[in-house]
């Protein structure tokens, strides 16, 4: 199945393999950091990685079988964590990348997870709910053997929700005979979900930019910002940005974007969204339609890539015109455009730090679960501004003393985390 949208378009034209960019990061840390050779080994190989075929009986009743995979990298600092994918490009390369990134996640975060990943290849717009619903147990049943509380914890991510996480928990439920909330994360709030847990990603994203601003003396108010996919993390972080006096001028999802220079009202936009349609249908005085690749380009001062990996290449790096970039999605910078905005003074907020909001927040749903005792929103975001701020600050301090830009800092201070982990476990037997 292939879903032809622009979507699509925006990885096609990019041929570097996931798994190879995430290896050239580590290549680069490793050198700068003078890593053990051993522990580089381990950490570039994955724990495991389990394919599955997933054979479900559609609406019409034919067989369709799917392929999916579950990867877990690295498990040396605690249980694996990380999302289910379902999307026609995934492939088991671009999961073990994904696994890669979550490990370095929860790491710079000193949240005490390994990282892992799952994907299925299925264009989920061409199911129905029944099938999606059949093809999530399924692929739950299949990936079991490798998934629980206390191994593996997975959550939502690309065109999965609260919803696949309750058909999963449930699943694994009937596996195991008894009621398992802490299996998934992001699930709905009456099974176990956390209170704010829908916004944790586009949440953390706006922690880490107005600590951003603080550094650096910018002056939030009336700052300009372009965000690059209107899905969960992207339309939460708009509203959050809008809120607090930024103006958004640009948003864009799989069929386009829309930009105004006076500004775009992001309740409208969530509106429309809501009701299934696309940001292309927002009209108004001075909007304008644009590219997913023109709004990468937007003369803006925040851009805030919220879509897919290889958005900002060394093709559009130097047309790039914001002077911050909050990586809202994983791995949307190419290794040789990071080199290209840095030598252009731009400022990075890399993914493991930007979007690192949503798996701090699974981890302390995770801890609801575990121990049967829920908190308030309110107690559940200061939590989450608190290990945001502290984490910011602790990668800011190296890139300063490194003289590295953030994304190697955050990548030294993962890197550190689990090689000491590595040290102190020791190599088995």
């Amino acid at each position: 199945m292939v879903l032809k949208t622009a979507e699509n378009k925006m990885q096609s034209h990019v041929e570097r393999n996931p798994w190879q960019m995430a290896m050239v990061q580590l290549d680069s840390v490793a050198a700068k950091m003078k890593l053990d050779p051993g522990i580089k080994k381990k950490i570039a190989h994955c724990k495991r990685a389990l394919i599955v075929s997933i054979p479900i009986r559609m609406d019409d009743g034919s067989i369709e079988v799917f392929e999916g995979y579950r990867v877990q990298h690295n498990v040396e600092r605690g249980p694996a964590k990380g999302g289910i994918r379902y999307h026609p490009d995934v492939t088991l390369e671009e999961v073990k990348a994904l696994a890669f990134w979550m490990t370095l996640k929860c790491a710079v975060m000193g949240v005490p997870y390994g990282g892992a990943k799952g994907g299925v290849r299925v264009n989920p717009k061409e199911l129905s709910i029944g099938e999606l619903e059949r093809l999530t147990r399924r692929f739950t049943s299949e990936i079991s053997i490798i998934i629980g509380p206390e191994k593996d914890i997975p959550a939502p991510d690309v065109y999965t929700n609260p919803q696949t996480m309750a058909w999963m928990m449930d699943t694994y439920s009937m596996v195991v005979g008894y009621s398992a909330p802490g299996v998934v994360t992001g699930k709905p709030i009456e099974i176990g979900g956390s209170l704010g847990r829908n916004e944790a990603t586009g949440r953390g994203v706006v922690y880490v930019i107005q600590n951003a601003f603080k550094q650096l003396g910018w002056n939030l108010k009336d700052s300009r910002v372009a965000v690059q996919g209107f899905g969960n993390a992207g339309s939460i972080c708009a509203k959050l940005l809008s809120d607090l006096g930024l103006k958004v001028i640009a948003v864009s999802d799989s069929k386009g974007g829309v930009h105004c220079d006076k500004g775009l009202d992001v309740s409208k936009l969530n509106q429309i969204k809501a009701k299934g349609g696309s940001v292309t249908e927002y009209t108004g005085n001075g909007v304008t339609r644009i590219t997913n690749e023109e709004l990468l380009e937007t003369k803006c001062d925040v851009l805030v890539p919220a879509a897919l990996e290889n958005q900002i290449t060394e093709e559009n790096a130097r047309r790039v015109q914001a002077k911050l970039i909050a990586e809202a999605a994983n791995g949307p910078t190419t290794p040789e455009a990071d080199k290209i905005l840095y030598d252009r003074e731009v400022f990075v907020l890399p993914d493991i730090l930007a979007n690192a909001g949503g798996v701090t927040v699974s981890y302390l749903e995770w801890v609801q679960d575990i121990q049967a005792y829920f908190w308030k929103e309110e107690d559940v975001n200061r939590r989450l501004q608190d290990i945001m701020d502290k984490a910011f600050q602790t990668v800011y301090e190296v890139s300063k003393k490194e003289r590295v830009d953030m994304r190697l800092a955050a990548q030294m201070v993962a890197v550190s985390r689990i090689a000491k982990a590595i040290q102190i476990r020791g190599i088995f037997p």
